[in-house]
């Protein structure tokens, strides 16, 4: 009787195991948030560059440009690196690069000097992470799960540029805008240890198949090119209306959040009597309720339509920043703090169903194609931080800019809620967390 007993109580303790893939989501989160550190210096420090060298709001807006351009147009090509080289190498060197290019600005003289290392090299070892990196790792980590794990990733690089806002205020005020940078240098420099020790490329690696799927679900990783494998990607989605739509989409999601508010709310606000200090603290509670905000978005792209999310995420957005204008002043309102609430809430929502929408149109090439539609928010980013500071210089004032962005908001909920999905919604699944990949498997969800 005892022996026929045991056979079964090793099974049920084995399920309880931890899947080795949420590991390699917390590594991955710990990454992104270190990569985003640095790039919570712009808003702070537009000022601060402007008193001591000089430069316009412009030329300082240039050098964000670029750095969003590049972190946007990086991305595809990262997600093939990623494909043949491994996810692993491609984050440490990011990692390092980043730490670089933030490091040696504290030598910078010259405004070319600032586009070169705070545009470019910050730029591409950024974008040699961000969402791609996101839409890699649930794309080989997890068939069960991705929208709720795509909106946790995605919210910790976000929130990563926003939340350092306060510390990174703080130091150039106390110690000056040198010491800022050198911080996010070392936030970055402390994630590679850390990569490089447990992150891990593929599931086989450790033995495991993806969390809620089988060994079938561990594709083989494409060997081709980096640039040829991006190029393809582009090519075939190009053919897409699809792919027009979404990119037109994360087009304004960038101009309307990283290019406009992450860099121009801080010296907006400060136009009105606002100190830096508070108004940063308002980005870092953005930041805050952007967790919050992304990962309900993904946990909610598990369950509805991504179309009618994206409808909703855009139009109330565009809503909220026609009334921004008037909300600001020398002293903080119950008024402003309820559009930080939401704006963080908003943030980046709409990376979850805009990567759902991805994979059920391309498939296999979704990471790739991602890539892509995420370089378009990027593009749309520095579109944006350029033209934000451009207005400012010949109006005199942010608010034709605010205008402007929640315009293009409303179309781009147009533009989402006209995509035609290539399968059924998903069925709803259960709200607990499976304990094992073959419970999961079962109730899996598209994500």
């Amino acid at each position: 009787m005892t022996s026929t007993a045991l056979p079964p109580i090793a099974p049920v303790r084995a399920s309880r195991r931890i899947h080795p893939a949420w590991g390699v989501a917390a590594v991955t989160f710990l990454a992104l948030v270190g990569a985003a550190a640095f790039r919570a210096v712009p808003g702070v420090l537009i000022d601060p560059l402007r008193d001591e060298f000089g430069w316009s709001v412009s030329t300082i807006s240039a050098a964000v440009a670029v750095n969003m351009a590049l972190y946007g147009l990086t991305a595809p090509f990262a997600a093939a690196l990623m494909e043949k080289f491994g996810i692993r190498r491609v984050v440490i060197c990011a990692l390092l690069l980043v730490a670089l290019g933030s490091g040696l600005t504290v030598f910078m003289t010259a405004s070319w000097q600032l586009v070169l290392l705070w545009g470019v090299l910050v730029g591409l070892g950024a974008g040699s992470m961000a969402l791609s990196l996101v839409a890699t790792v649930t794309g080989r980590w997890f068939v069960a799960r991705r929208g709720l794990v795509s909106g946790v990733l995605t919210a910790g690089g976000a929130a990563g540029q926003l939340v350092f806002l306060p510390l990174v205020a703080w130091i150039d005020g106390t110690w000056g805008w040198r010491a800022a940078s050198l911080g996010t240098t070392a936030a970055a420099l402390a994630v590679v240890p850390l990569v490089a020790w447990l992150l891990r490329d593929r599931p086989r690696d450790v033995g495991a198949v993806p969390y809620g799927g089988t060994a079938a679900d561990d594709v083989d990783p494409v060997r081709s090119g980096a640039a040829r494998t991006a190029v393809q990607g582009l090519v075939a989605a190009s053919r897409s209306r699809v792919f027009w739509l979404l990119a037109g989409g994360f087009f304004i999601c960038g101009l309307s959040t990283n290019g406009l508010v992450q860099p121009h709310f801080i010296p907006a606000a400060h136009d009105h009597g606002m100190p830096v200090t508070t108004a940063a603290g308002l980005l870092a509670v953005v930041g805050v309720f952007d967790i919050a905000g992304t990962i309900f978005s993904g946990w909610l792209t598990d369950r509805v339509d991504p179309r009618m999310l994206l409808l909703a995420y855009y139009g109330l957005r565009g809503a909220s920043l026609f009334l921004l204008p008037a909300l600001f002043g020398p002293d903080l309102h119950a008024s402003m703090v309820v559009f930080i609430v939401f704006y963080g809430l908003d943030w980046v929502a709409t990376v979850p169903p805009t990567l759902a929408l991805c994979r059920e149109n391309f498939g296999s090439r979704a990471p790739v194609v991602f890539g892509w539609v995420f370089a378009s928010h990027q593009i749309g980013s520095a579109f944006a931080a350029f033209g934000g500071g451009v207005i400012r210089d010949v109006t005199g004032s942010y608010d034709l800019a605010w205008v402007l962005a929640g315009g293009l908001c409303l179309a781009a909920a147009l533009m989402s809620v006209s995509i035609t999905r290539a399968i059924p919604p998903p069925a709803a699944v259960p709200s607990t967390l499976p304990s094992e990949p073959q419970t999961a498997a079962a109730d899996q969800a598209h994500g």
